[in-house]
C-alpha cells in the first residue's frame, strides 16, 4: 500500500508564505513524476505545478514566479514553496505521485488527501 501524506496548510495572510510538503511511503521501488494540485469548491481540480524524475518542472500561469516545487528523492518527497501568497490562492492542495512497486511493474498514480491553505486580507 503507498500512501502520500501532505503537511504545511493553514491561515496567512496575503503577501505571507507557506511550505507544503508531501511524503510517500509504502511499497514505493520509484517514483516518476510528481505534482501538486488545488481545488475551491464548485470549481474543478487545477493544476498547480509538476515535476519529472530529472527535475523538470511546468507551472500553471497563475503561479509562476511565486511558487517552487521541487523534490527529495532520497526522502520520496514533494515540496511547494509558495511565496506572495493571494487571497484566490486559498484552496485543498493535493499531491500526487507515479508509483512504481517493482522494476517490473508499471507506474501506478496516486493522491494525497489534502491540505488546506487559507489566504487572508
Amino acid at each position: 500500500q503507498v500512501q502520500l501524506v501532505e503537511s504545511g496548510g493553514g491561515l496567512v495572510q496575503a503577501g505571507g508564505s507557506l511550505r507544503l510538503s508531501c511524503a510517500a511511503s509504502g511499497r514505493i521501488f520509484s517514483i516518476n513524476d510528481m505534482g501538486w494540485y488545488r481545488q475551491v469548491p464548485g470549481k474543478q481540480r487545477e493544476l498547480v505545478a509538476t515535476i519529472t524524475s530529472g527535475g523538470s518542472t511546468n507551472s500553471a500561469d497563475s503561479v509562476k514566479g511565486r511558487f517552487t516545487i521541487s523534490r527529495d528523492n532520497a526522502k520520496n518527497t514533494v515540496l511547494l514553496q509558495m511565496n506572495s501568497l493571494k487571497l484566490e490562492d486559498t484552496a485543498v492542495y493535493y499531491c500526487n505521485a507515479q508509483v512504481q512497486y517493482t522494476t517490473l511493474s508499471r507506474f501506478y498514480t496516486y493522491w494525497g488527501q489534502g491540505t488546506q491553505v487559507t489566504v487572508s486580507s
